[in-house]
Parts: C-alpha cells; structure tokens; sequence
C-alpha cells in the first residue's frame, strides 16, 4: 500500500484494525458478506436477495446492517486490516482511494450498461478509463423557495431566480423589506460544505480536476462562485459556518429563510407544512450552458480477497439492474433521484411534479471529484469557504490556496 493510508481513509481506518486480528480472513465460502447502511433491510432488497438466493443454488447473501455514521469505517477497516467484506455500500468519492490502495477490484461495465443511466452518472464511479463500483444510490439538488417570503417583499412568488445575480438580489429585498433571511448559506465544518459550493461550480460550467488528472480549480469559473458565495453573506442566516444543509433546512421549514438548495427529502417534509413553497432548477452562473447540480451517488465496492469478488460482482449488479434499482428508488418518499430514464421514471414525475427540476439538473452537472486522499480534498474546500464567508481571505486568494493544497490529494 502506498504512503497515502498514512493520512487518507484508510489510514484512519488501520488505527481501529487491531482488534479485527481474530476474524477470518476470507469470506465464507458461497457466501457474500455485504456491509450494508442503514437503520434496517430495505424490503424491496430483502425480497430480490431472496430471488437471486432461489436462483443461485449453495450461494447465500449475508447483509449486516450497520448504522450510517459506522458502515464505511468498518468496511474500511476491515479491508485494510485484511479481512475483507464481499461488498459493501461506500460513498462513491471514496472509490479512487480504495482502488490504488488496492482493495477494491473494478467493476466494468459495457456500453450498454453506461447508456442506460442517466448523463454523467457513470463519471462518478470512472478514473483511469474504468469504473470501480455499481452505483445504488443518486442524489441532486434544486432551489426551493418560500413563495409568502417573496410577496411580502414584493417580489413575484411565481417566479423563482434563474440566475445567481437574480438569486442574490432576492435574498438582498427579502433581507431588507422583510428582515428575514433571504438564503440559507451552509458553511459549517461538515461535508456537504463541499457539496453545496459544488452545486455553485456546476451551476456556472466549472471542473476542479479534468480527466488527466490536473487540478484545475483555480479558473474563472470557480472563482466567480466563491465569488458568489461570498456576495450571498451579508443576506444569508447569522453565522453560516454554524449550519450545514440539514439544519439550514430546518430553518426553511420553520418560515425563517427564504431559499435554499436542498435534495428531494426537503420536498417530502415540505409536504406536511404550511409553507407555500415552489422548486426549481438551481439558478445559473454566466457560464453555465444549462442546469446543473453536483451529481452525488453511493455505490456497492466489490473487495479484493474475499475470494467470491466473481459472484459478487454478478449481484451487485443484479441488485442494481434496471428493474429492480426502479423499484427501490420510486418507493414513495424515499428520496432518491432515478439513475435512469425510463417509462416508469416519466410516470413517476407525472404524478410528483416536484421531481423535474432534480432531473432537468442532471444534464450538465457534474459528479463529485475523485481524489486519493478525498479527506484532505474535502477539508481544503471547506476552509476555502470558510475563509471566504468570515471575510478572512479574499475569494482568488482563498482559490489560489486551495488549489495548491489539494495537489497532494489527487
């Protein structure tokens, strides 16, 4: 393994492997162990594990549900310490670091296969020409906006911003005529920090590293959004870097922002109200060619040395296939945004009209930067902004600072 595990996931991870020294080191035979996220067992795969179980004789799926916040250190862990789970859920930023530490083998897929899903989606999982995970799970962001906030400032609630120099001088008359916060601007020590400027990078055409692997942060294009990060400040909540997206959106639920950029969850919630409330596409920066939105998916990781990665690559991808992946994203209220175009997709949004703007983003967003050491890319981008919002350092400085940083993590 190289020096990265020194600082990276993995290292972290190795520091909790010791007491992992008696477990065996390989799966069971005809078994596929899987490290699974959650609370519970979704039904919907508990039922197609049960069919693929019926169908593949002396084999047997072996989930073990684990709570979010622990799931992807143990498979970490557990991989380091070289005692591999078959498979389990990571997030799919994590892929690159797994993948050149050796730990993960790469799942290909046929031309197929990539265009069945949706633009881009594909990206998320690919470096070096091949991809290293089944995505299960997809996510994209939209603009909500509280259309009583903007008739009390006098703004037409009918018409949300389509552009960021529109959303900012929203936030500004609803700041000034109704003393209410005009955005929720998140900020907080926290990942999605990282995620929500993304949304701003892929709203005005930006890319932080290019297919050859050069950091190209530093551009235009991203410093006109920190640019606009840091312009939203004076008409944001108080103290951004104490909320990151979740509690900003509580602040939306409570009436006491007026918009947001929040995932399909919000919409749900917002759904039992009282707020009058509308959804777009996030608005645009004067370089974007159309919608876009950070593009983020989990995926399933097929370990190395588990000695059934054959097999448990063929379920990761039945799990998936597009049938059965339909059924678990359109199940009412779960969340996630459809990884693929279909019938049943037009259907769904048919009937849940707040759905289009998650899918319209999709287009010409962008899928989150693979690194090796993904912790220190991340917590570079996060005191970048940081060091914006408090007005420590002026956005091209904080950029210029930021992309010299990360060059020791791609």
């Amino acid at each position: 393994m190289n020096t990265v595990l020194k600082t990276g996931l993995v290292g972290l991870a190795l520091l909790g492997s010791t007491a992992l020294t008696t477990m065996t080191a390989h799966a069971a035979d005809n078994e596929i162990s899987w490290i699974y996220c959650g609370d519970t067992l979704d039904p919907i795969h508990k039922k197609y594990i049960g069919e693929w179980e019926a169908k593949n004789s002396g084999w047997k799926i072996a989930p073990e549900v684990v709570g979010w916040a622990q799931c992807q250190d143990k498979a970490t862990t557990l991989a380091a310490a070289g005692t591999p789970v078959a498979m389990a859920y990571v997030g799919s930023r994590t892929l690159k670091e797994f993948a050149q530490n050796d730990l993960i083998v790469p799942v290909p897929m046929t031309e197929d296969e990539k265009k069945a899903y949706y633009p881009h989606i594909v990206d998320t999982v690919t470096f070096d020409g091949n991809q290293w995970g089944v995505p299960i799970a997809f996510s994209t962001k939209a603009l909500y906006w509280n259309k009583d906030l903007f008739k009390q400032a006098g703004l037409d609630p009918e018409t949300p911003p389509k552009t960021w120099a529109e959303e900012i001088a929203a936030a500004k008359t609803i700041k000034e005529k109704t003393g209410i916060a005009g955005f929720g601007l998140v900020a907080k020590t926290f990942d999605n920090t990282m995620h929500q400027f993304m949304h701003w990078v892929y709203t005005n055409n930006g890319k932080v590293i290019d297919a050859d692997g050069k950091i190209t942060l530093d551009s235009p294009e991203i410093l006109a959004a920190l640019q606009g990060y840091k312009d939203m400040v004076p008409y944001s909540e108080e103290g951004p870097t104490a909320y990151e997206q979740n509690e900003v959106r509580a602040i939306f639920l409570d009436g006491k922002v007026a918009m947001i950029h929040a995932g399909s969850g919000a919409a749900y919630r917002l759904k039992e109200s009282k707020i009058n409330w509308g959804v777009a596409t996030l608005p645009l920066g004067p370089e974007a060619k159309g919608p876009g939105t950070l593009l983020i998916t989990d995926s399933l990781a097929i370990f190395k040395g588990s000695g059934v990665e054959e097999k448990a690559t063929e379920f990761a991808k039945y799990i998936t296939s597009p049938d059965i992946q339909s059924e678990y994203e359109l199940q009412g209220g779960a969340g996630l945004t459809p990884m693929r175009p279909s019938a049943k997709v037009d259907e769904f949004v048919a009937k849940e009209p707040f759905w289009k703007p998650f899918i319209e983003g999709i287009n010409y967003g962008g899928p989150e930067p693979l690194f090796t050491d993904y912790k220190g890319f991340q917590n570079s981008m996060i005191e970048m902004v940081q060091s914006v919002v408090t007005g420590k350092a002026e956005p091209a400085d904080a950029l210029k600072k930021a992309a010299a940083d990360i060059e020791a993590f791609k």
